[in-house]
């Protein structure tokens, strides 16, 4: 089940595959070369001429492992894999798996990095493909003997292989010693004849159009004067099945994870034969430059994403997990579990959303102050504000010092009244406030006595203003005159 906008590449691929005759499964478009060289240090494309209708699902594999976008080397385009700057451990098997909905090929190639620096080794004469051969060999070089041992032991760790009938299946023993080691290839019990009748090791086993009897044990035997060693596989060849793999379940399902949490997404198949479980993420238009290969399906680009190993179940299914760890926001988006077998592939989508840095949020500009206002103009507005008001108050005080100056007006006293009767001594005239200074005369004063008030004036201005992370701004101003 796929988000109304993610589903319309692949529901637009499956629709027309279903409604049109004319469609049919992938095909090659003209023979290739299935041994491909490539001297050290070029580029190489290594090509998959590959065309279908609807247009095919491409996947590369490397040895057993999916070619992914952290192989910053690798480059997967529309018909071939671009390998630049290669190296000697490049060199190996390669297959282009390709798969839509009316059926999947898989293209196999052996690529052969050389070294033109390297000094030519002459091949080992025919007596030493026998394990008690002359060990007179070594006196010429006076070399020490070195026991066998594989060359490549992380690209044998698959040793249980589960092939459909009429597929092929190459099964790799590289190992190095001295002398040369020979190897001899068993099924089960019985010695495989060398079909190339070559002087030269046969490090690889190729299984091609396999049967039902070709179910078996294979075992490499390398050895040499020093000592000797061995690998086995297993071969199951299965019936080819009639239907494409069935995600059960509800998984994926929608996630959500914090700013470097650790999110995983599970996929479960149900499938005759073991499946392969691809997980793809879907990338935002713009940004397909990002990585080093994307698949375009319907207009959408998608980006492949490494897959873990892929585990049996007792019900007959298959489950695979995809875990982002550290997750950032670059992580969020929707997610795309594949799986697919030789009839077809069946796909199921979730989204991942990552939560904001909390790190981040506190610096910030708050939410109810607008992101597009500067913060010198956060603080400059209330800073003019209080030059305003400052420079009113500065007025008022001038104007008040102002008026002092002026002769001052008679005023009433009304606190202390002077009796026609008792006539009194300024002495005896004590005002409440001491700031006041009485205007004294003579005797004969008709009226009460004339109060002129001296004013202080005293001004004091002290302004405080305080931005907060919070988004508040607290301004303080005192004056006093």
């Amino acid at each position: 089940m796929f988000p109304e906008r993610g589903s319309l590449a692949f529901l637009s691929v499956l629709i027309v595959a279903l409604s049109c005759e004319a469609r049919g499964p992938p095909s090659v478009s003209r023979p290739v070369e299935n041994r491909q060289t490539a001297k050290l240090g070029c580029t190489v494309r290594i090509p998959c001429p590959v065309e279908g209708d609807p247009p095919p699902l491409v996947l590369w594999v490397k040895d057993g492992r999916n070619v992914n976008p952290g192989w910053s080397r690798y480059k997967v385009l529309k018909r071939s894999l671009k390998i630049k700057e290669v190296e000697l451990e490049d060199a190996g098997v390669y297959i282009c798996r390709v798969t839509n909905g009316f059926g999947s090929l898989a293209l196999n190639f052996t690529l052969i990095v050389i070294d033109d620096a390297a000094v030519p080794q002459n091949p080992p004469p025919p007596d030493a493909a026998e394990p008690n051969a002359d060990l007179s060999l070594q006196e010429p070089t006076r070399e020490p003997w070195v026991k066998p041992r594989f060359s490549q032991p992380t690209k044998m760790r698959r040793r249980v292989l589960e092939q459909p009938v009429g597929s092929s299946v190459r099964l790799k023993c590289l190992a190095s010693g001295n002398p040369t080691p020979v190897i001899t290839w068993w099924k089960d019990q019985s010695l495989l004849d060398n079909p190339q009748q070559s002087k030269r090791p046969q490090w690889t086993l190729t299984l091609k159009n396999l049967q039902p009897q070709d179910s078996a044990k294979y075992t490499c035997h390398v050895s040499n004067a020093a000592g000797h060693i061995n690998a086995t596989y297993k071969v199951d060849v299965i019936e080819r099945t009639n239907s494409k793999p069935i995600l059960t379940g509800t998984h994926p399902v929608n996630t959500t994870v914090e700013f470097g949490g650790t999110a995983s997404f599970q996929c479960k198949v149900h499938s005759d034969v073991k499946p392969v479980i691809q997980w793809l993420k879907r990338v935002d238009p713009g940004s397909e430059d990002r990585y080093n290969s994307t698949l375009e399906v319907g207009g959408q680009h998608y980006v492949v994403l490494p897959t873990g190993d892929v585990w049996s179940r007792p019900d007959g299914s298959y489950l695979n997990k995809l875990a982002i760890v550290k997750a950032r926001d670059e992580d969020a988006g929707m997610y795309i579990c594949l799986g697919a077998n030789t009839m077809g592939y069946s796909v199921r989508s979730a989204y991942l959303t990552v939560l904001s840095d909390p790190k981040v949020e506190k610096d910030v500009i708050p939410r109810h102050i607008s992101p597009g206002l500067p913060w010198p103009l956060i603080i400059g507005i209330p800073a003019a504000a209080l030059l305003i008001v400052g420079t009113i108050v500065l007025w008022l005080c001038h104007s008040r010092r102002r008026q002092s100056a002026l002769p001052p007006r008679p005023t009433t006293y009304r606190d202390h009244h002077i009796s026609d009767k008792e006539p009194s001594s300024p002495n005896t005239i004590k005002p409440d406030l001491p700031s006041h200074r009485l205007a004294t005369g003579p005797a004969t004063l008709s009226g009460p006595p004339k109060i002129y008030t001296k004013v202080y004036t005293d001004m004091h201005t002290h302004t405080h203003t305080h931005a907060h992370m919070e988004g508040k701004v607290h301004q303080h101003f005192h004056y006093q005159c």
